[in-house]
């Protein structure tokens, strides 16, 4: 008579290796895609916010110091250089919508 108990054993360690090759980096890709999606809206929220708080020449380092502190009260703590690359990328949307808008 076989014994099943290695067999068994077999199929729930490739049943396993499956899952962490697959599945572990599919849920990763996409909770760091669902992320990202977020970073951006909060990052577009907080530059059409300070658009509107603050007005006036001048007022740059102002509006990028309130982008900063409000992607911060949401969890985002970003370095200087992404901070500053996802700031442009908003106002120049912004700028880009309002033109289409004229």
């Amino acid at each position: 008579m076989i014994e099943s108990t290695p067999i068994f054993e077999a199929v729930i360690s490739l049943i396993a290796a499956i899952i962490a090759y697959k599945v572990i980096p599919y849920i990763q890709i996409k909770t760091t895609a669902e992320q990202q999606a977020r970073m951006k809206m909060w990052a577009q929220i907080g530059v059409n916010a300070a658009e509107q708080i603050y007005s006036g020449k001048k007022t740059g380092k102002l509006k990028k110091s309130y982008v900063e502190d409000f992607l911060a009260g949401q969890g985002f703590h970003l370095d200087e250089v992404t901070l500053d690359a996802l700031i442009e990328s908003e106002v120049h949307q912004l700028w880009e919508n309002i033109e289409e808008d004229v």
